[in-house]
Parts: C-alpha cells; sequence; structure tokens
C-alpha cells in the first residue's frame, strides 16, 4: 500500500485518490525571469518521478503545472534589459524546456499561464469579493486573512503570533497587515502587464493565480498538490485559504513538499556566490548524474550540491550504463522468485512515500548482481527500474513504435475537426503506451514517459 507524507497533517497517510485509478496532480510552476536554479530542478525531478511511480502502479495521471508569467520580478528584470515582461517570460519559459529535457522531466498535462487565464482569476476575485472574503481599496483587492478561521493550518502557524511579527506596512489601506493581496492596481509604465478588471486595470497577486488555474483545470479538489518547502508558507497556505472560502471543500488531499538544495553544505545564494543554474551545472557534468544525484536522498530530506558531489555520482551512473552494456548470456538462468523479490524491494521503497534513497540502492545491487551473472532476466528488471526513476542511458535510441504514431496522427485530425472527446480519448490511449504528447504549432512531438 503507497503512503505519503501529507505536510496537512504531518503523518504518513496511505493514499487513496478521489477517483479510483485517476490522480490529479498540480505542481506549482516557476516564475519565469531567469534560468532555473538547481533547486526548481530538484522539485520538478521529484514530482516527474512521483508521477512516473504512480503511473508504474497502473494509475492514470493527470499533471497540471503553472507558469508564472506575470509577476513584479518579471516586470524589474524586464525593465533592466529593455524588453516587454511577456517578451522575457516567453524566452524563459523556452529556457526551461531546455533545461528540463535535458534532465528527463517528462512533459506536464497542461501548462496553464497566468496571462492567459485573467477571465478565471478575475471571476474568482469577484466570487470571493461577493462572499465577504475579500475588500477592494483604491483598485486594488485584498483577502481577509481573519475571516477564513482555519489559516495557518497547513505551516502549523498561530495567526496571532504572525500578526506579532508582521512588520509595519507601507500601505496603510489594508484592514489587516496579514491581509494579501488578490489583484494589483496597475503602476505607472505597467500599460504592457495591466488587463481590465471591475476595480480598473492591473494584474493578479502571486497566489490567486495558482488556485483559479488548479480549479480549472483540476477542480475545487484533487488528490496531490506539490511544490518546494519554502512554497508551504505563505504561497500554499495562502492558496487554501482562498479556494476553502470560495468552495468551503479541500483543496488537495495530500500536500507534497520537497526539501531544500543547499550547495557547499550553505544556502543557495547570489550573495554567498554559491548560486547554481541548471544550465551552469550542466555544461560540465552529465544531466543523468544531477538527476541522481537528487533521487539518492529522500526527497522531503535537505540535499547538498557540490562539484566533488556529482563527480562522485557520475562515476555511479557510468556503473548503470555499463551494466546494461553486457553482453548478456544466452539463457538467464535467475529464479524468477529473485526477480520477484528484487520487484517487490522496489516497490516497498517507493510505496514507503516515494523513497527513492532505498530505491536508487537497491538498483547498484542489481547492477552488482548483473556483473557477476549477465543474466538477461537481470537486465531487463534494471531497466524497468532505471525508467520509473526516470534515469536515461545510453543503451539505445528510443524509437516511436508504429501503433503510437498511428493513435498520435489520428488524434491531430481529431484536434483539427475540433473533436476534443475524441482528441482526449486518443490522448489517453497513448499515455497508456507509456508515451506523452505535445502539440505545437507545426503538429506535435512524442516522448516516452
Amino acid at each position: 500500500m503507497l503512503k505519503v507524507y501529507n505536510t496537512l497533517s504531518k503523518e504518513k497517510e496511505e493514499f487513496h485518490p478521489q477517483i479510483e485509478g485517476l490522480v490529479k496532480m498540480y505542481v506549482c510552476g516557476v516564475t519565469v525571469y531567469d534560468f532555473c536554479h538547481i533547486g526548481h530542478a530538484r522539485a520538478y525531478v521529484v514530482f516527474d518521478v512521483i508521477r512516473r511511480y504512480l503511473r508504474y502502479k497502473g494509475y492514470k495521471v493527470t499533471y497540471v503545472q503553472n507558469f508564472t508569467d506575470v509577476d513584479d520580478k518579471i516586470i524589474k528584470r524586464a525593465a533592466e534589459k529593455g524588453i516587454l515582461p511577456l517578451d522575457l517570460s516567453k524566452a524563459m519559459i523556452a529556457e526551461y524546456f531546455t533545461d528540463m529535457e535535458r534532465l528527463n522531466i517528462a512533459l506536464a498535462d497542461s501548462y496553464p499561464k497566468v496571462s492567459e487565464h485573467m477571465e478565471q482569476i478575475i471571476s474568482f476575485i469577484e466570487e470571493l469579493i461577493a462572499k465577504g472574503y475579500a475588500y477592494v481599496v483604491k483598485g486594488d483587492v485584498y483577502f481577509e486573512v481573519r475571516k477564513f478561521k482555519e489559516y495557518g493550518r497547513l505551516s502549523k502557524r498561530n495567526i496571532e503570533d504572525m500578526q506579532a511579527g508582521v512588520r509595519i506596512e507601507v500601505n496603510q489601506d489594508k484592514r489587516d497587515s496579514l491581509d494579501f493581496s488578490l489583484w494589483k492596481s496597475a503602476k505607472l509604465n505597467e500599460e504592457n502587464v495591466s488587463w481590465d478588471s471591475p476595480w480598473g486595470k492591473g494584474r493578479p497577486g502571486w497566489h490567486i493565480e495558482c488556485s483559479a488555474m488548479s480549479k480549472e483545470y483540476l477542480g475545487e479538489t484533487f488528490d496531490i498538490h506539490g511544490g518546494g518547502h519554502d512554497l508551504i508558507f505563505p504561497h500554499h497556505e495562502n492558496e487554501i485559504a482562498q479556494s476553502e472560502a470560495l468552495s468551503r471543500n479541500p483543496m488537495a488531499k495530500y500536500w507534497v513538499h520537497n526539501g531544500f538544495v543547499k550547495t557547499n553544505k550553505e544556502k543557495m545564494s547570489k550573495s554567498l556566490g554559491n548560486y547554481f543554474t541548471v544550465r551552469d551545472v550542466l555544461k560540465d557534468n552529465e544531466p543523468m548524474a544531477l538527476r541522481l544525484l537528487f533521487l539518492m536522498t529522500h526527497y522531503r530530506a535537505p540535499i547538498n550540491y557540490s562539484i566533488e558531489e556529482i563527480k562522485e555520482t557520475k562515476v555511479a551512473y557510468d556503473k548503470i550504463c555499463k551494466a546494461l552494456n553486457i553482453k548478456h548470456v544466452a539463457e538467464s538462468t535467475v529464479p524468477e522468485m529473485k526477480i520477484a523479490a528484487y520487484r517487490q524491494q522496489f516497490q516497498d521503497a517507493m510505496d514507503d512515500d516515494f523513497n527513492t534513497a532505498k530505491a536508487v540502492a537497491l538498483v547498484f545491487n542489481i547492477v552488482h548482481a548483473l556483473n557477476k551473472s549477465q543474466d538477461k532476466k537481470l537486465s531487463d528488471l534494471l531497466q524497468e527500474f532505471v525508467a520509473v526513476l526516470g534515469i536515461t542511458t545510453q543503451v539505445s535510441e528510443q524509437v516511436i513504435p508504429e501503433e503510437v504514431e498511428t493513435l498520435a496522427k489520428e488524434r491531430l485530425e481529431a484536434k483539427n475537426s475540433k473533436n476534443w472527446a475524441l482528441s482526449d480519448e486518443l490522448r489517453e490511449k497513448i499515455n497508456d503506451c507509456g508515451y506523452q504528447i505535445e502539440d505545437r504549432k507545426d503538429g506535435y512531438t512524442l516522448k516516452k514517459i
């Protein structure tokens, strides 16, 4: 039985999705004002493996990951570069996909962007105002925290303690210093990132976007909400307040958060000179060594990155590749009971809150056994496990099966004919075959899950 650590209860809980056989999963994406750093990479490797393992166990998974393409940081960086904010966002989204593809992170089913969901965001805010949870001041809209009686439930923070720790607010228009922004009125020179609303031109606050977009794609309640540990407060706490104030239903059943990445055993910071982008790291290192480094520690624990450690991990990764390139004996001699025992050990590790550290240790046990026996069954099993972990090897080029190509072409025809039901049905068939389809302006691309 799969057990998942739920930040909300601070306990491992048996995993039971709302709809049997189907998992709805939302993971907070990046604010696209710069290249992704290795902290981002760890988060998306973690949730990529979680999705892969859920599919391995037979679940259908709908995975949604947003892009924050409208934000203060984006506006500031774009001004520094002398370009439009949305042009910067578009460029950085393209760079994100370049980095994640190298780390073998499978594509999400949807990547909603803030700029493309203003209608849903504005409607969400209007409903919060109508229910008395939000108020308007001079074109700005704020969520009234004290109206939501369960505020602090996720982060386990007491609202009075939070009040005592808040600095004097510059904005005296708020009813309470704890209240947070849902809509920001447009400032001077922000005409390129402002939208019409009932409260005047402006743009959304940070937290409201995920509440609105997760509801749009996954419904009022979904199964897994994921993100980095740093998002627990205030981002996820505020998401819960907004969403549950509106729906009166739980936003998500399981709240899953990955630990921090330290570099050279210190908190990663540009001021300390130990800040690494994915692009920086992969200039001189094998992408799968970085992925493996992340997986060798349990996802909830902090992890340390250093040049020495990734070099050591590259040696370990090479051992996996070498084992899978062994010329096998003509007939397998390893008993099926042994293969079944290995498979059970792998599932026991992953069923224990996705313990990739134990799963990777088992992978190296099999590598050791394979080096001795050169057994085909062990090789197949090793390939099975590394596929779940998303570790690609240099064994062979992936060839898209003819069946999958046919389904993809049929889906493109259905999509072009606006037969959305058939299009969705064919997408699911493609997923069942172990592949993922992504729409492009000129057609589509297929990728092994």
